[in-house]
């Protein structure tokens, strides 16, 4: 059994923040040959070491927008 996790960036977004070399970013990640999902998480400067994140369909990123929204 392969448990490896394969992933393409398909869009890069936004960097939220940096700090030694990592970069705290907001991207369009295709996990495991699947759709792409909103994905918020630490990578390394090329991209081939990551930190836990979060992954986010098309819903649940337009209810979170919603929620920040509504807090103006």
């Amino acid at each position: 059994m392969n448990d490896k996790i394969t992933y393409s960036i398909v869009e890069e977004i936004a960097v939220l923040s940096t700090r030694g070399g990592w970069a705290l970013e907001l991207n369009r990640v295709a996990w495991n040959g699947g759709q792409p999902k909103y994905d918020i998480r630490s990578w390394n400067e090329d991209h081939t070491r990551m930190g836990k994140g979060v992954t986010l369909n098309d819903d649940e990123m337009n209810a979170l927008l919603d929620a920040m929204a509504a807090r103006d």
